[in-house]
């Protein structure tokens, strides 16, 4: 199992998403990875991608992109500046050895899966929401053997359970010729489904930026759950960090979130992502949530059993009462502190004859 997944064992594993917001600028993703660092996220994550092998020069922007980035340059243009060398891939693997946190990329082509999961031999593979319905890129990422984090953004249910049926014939390692047919039926095989769950984690998502908070449906990562059982995070492109920390409370085991060093600077997503500020807010409450959660288990915890006894209240002489009078509605009440006799006991007390006296005020014992 790669590191990262062996993290999320014990704690929600938080992605800082890079992604493009270096625009092009080894200076600038190097302090992006310095932020992600200091905030204390668990990997600071880019993409890989050659424009030729990603999007054909007629491709349209997105909305998103043409507000940011205007119409004068195609998607292909945009993306061009945007390219990661391999000089730059271990300029930036070499800053997040030295920072002490993990450098992770997403693969848009097979060159550069094939760039991260042999040259650069990254333990864990991520998939965009885009690549959900990309079949071969889907089957080349399990034939790695290695662990894989796939968004679903954009996705149905139908689209999810056809990608699993995808990586668990190519988790399995067989010769078969890959078909529709032949991934459907290897889903269906125990011992396959039992290496998606130990391999795939699967990140639910709203692919817009920024995603409004109606579309979110945070109750679909319950349901992802439900369906697959397998586990279960949220790749926020929501504004502010309120929907990932409340995917965290849900029981998230990934964060992923866009972070930009400034979000007035140019490019695709630097408005739509957050700032080194909100990134450190982000693990400070995820690393609180996950203190908070516990193990279900009700019980009197240690901070508060001193508490106990000042909160709660026990059966009080509401007068003065003599030995052998009978505790009545009008001699008896209830106050604090909690250590006397439970005002469980109320109704079973009255009518009896108190053994002793008691002054106004006195615990009934």
């Amino acid at each position: 199992m790669s590191e990262a997944l062996m993290t999320m064992s014990d704690s929600v594993l938080i992605i800082a998403e890079a992604g493009v917001n270096h625009n092009g600028s080894m200076d600038l993703a190097l302090k992006l990875i310095d932020a992600a660092a200091e905030a204390g996220a668990d990997v600071v994550k880019f993409q890989t991608f050659k424009a030729e092998n990603l999007a054909s020069k007629k491709a349209p922007k997105a909305d998103y992109q043409v507000t940011q980035t205007g119409k004068a340059e195609s998607q292909f243009e945009m993306l061009k500046k945007l390219e990661l060398s391999d000089e730059n891939h271990i300029a930036l693997i070499s800053r997040c050895q030295k920072r002490n946190i993990k450098f992770l990329s997403t693969p848009f082509d097979l060159d550069s899966l094939a760039l991260l999961h042999q040259k650069f031999n990254l333990d864990l593979i991520k998939l965009g929401s885009g690549e959900l319905t990309n079949a071969p890129l889907l089957l080349a990422s399990a034939q790695t053997g290695k662990d894989m984090i796939l968004s679903t953004g954009m996705g149905t249910m139908e689209e999810i359970e056809d990608a699993l049926g995808v990586l668990a014939f190519g988790y399995s390692q067989t010769d078969q010729t890959p078909s529709r047919q032949a991934f459907k039926e290897a889903l269906k095989k125990p011992d396959n489904f039992a290496l998606l769950k130990e391999k795939v984690t699967l990140l639910h998502c709203t692919t817009e930026y920024p995603a409004p908070f109606n579309d979110v449906n945070l109750r679909a990562m319950d349901s992802i759950a439900d369906k697959f059982g397998l586990r279960v995070g949220y790749s926020d492109h929501t504004p502010g960090v309120a929907i990932s920390l409340a995917a965290a409370a849900r029981g998230a085991c990934v964060i992923e979130k866009h972070f930009t060093l400034d979000q007035s600077l140019p490019g695709p997503d630097h408005k739509a992502s957050m700032t080194p500020a909100e990134l450190n807010a982000l693990v400070l409450g995820v690393r609180q949530i996950e203190q908070a959660l516990g193990d279900g288990i009700k019980r009197v915890s240690p901070s508060e059993l001193k508490n106990k006894t000042i909160a709660r209240k026990s059966l009080v002489a509401k007068t003065d009462i003599k030995a052998g009078d009978k505790f009545t509605s009008d001699n008896l009440t209830i106050k604090r502190p909690g250590n006397g006799r439970s005002p469980l006991n109320y109704w079973e007390t009255l009518g009896q004859k108190s053994a002793q006296s008691y002054n106004k005020d006195d615990l009934i014992e």
